[in-house]
């Protein structure tokens, strides 16, 4: 009788350590899942507002819409001595257009410290990506506004 409930004791523990155990590894599984959701979710947030924060804002001129230039995407690329002043824009012509477009960058103050022309000369429909260099010392800053005239 001591052997069959000792036997039974020990089959019980055996089933109780095994179900603890599987819990156990399904708990930590769902923590993981949850820790690794909300790690994607708040690096997903950093991003986003990094972007806003340091987003510079490109203005096309009136005179140059209605001369039938149209802007696509752009961005801003550093030199080698990491100074942001390059701008690679994205230009669209739906007219054809002989002459130069004047880059002007301001600050988020509206104080301009950057200027650049870039001279083209394309057909109707035409579409293409430009580099716009500025003098080595422009360096386009947080929130600037690039307008083109």
């Amino acid at each position: 009788m001591k052997k069959l409930f000792f036997v039974l004791t020990v089959l019980t523990l055996a089933c109780s350590c095994s179900k603890v155990k599987e819990k156990t590894k399904e708990t930590l599984n769902k923590g993981g899942e949850t820790v690794g959701e909300m790690a994607t979710e708040f690096t997903e947030g950093v991003t986003e507002g990094v972007d806003r924060t340091l987003d510079s804002k490109i203005v096309l001129s009136e005179g140059l819409k209605q001369q039938g230039i149209a802007l696509g995407k752009y961005h801003i690329e550093n030199d080698s001595l990491g100074h942001n002043n390059k701008i690679v824009v994205y230009l669209i012509t739906e007219k054809a257009f002989k002459g130069s477009l004047t880059f002007k960058v301001s600050d988020k103050k509206g104080v301009e410290f950057g200027r650049s022309q870039l001279t083209l000369d394309t057909k109707a429909g035409a579409a293409n990506y430009y580099d716009v260099v500025f003098d080595p010392r422009t360096d386009i800053e947080v929130k600037s506004t690039i307008e083109i005239n």
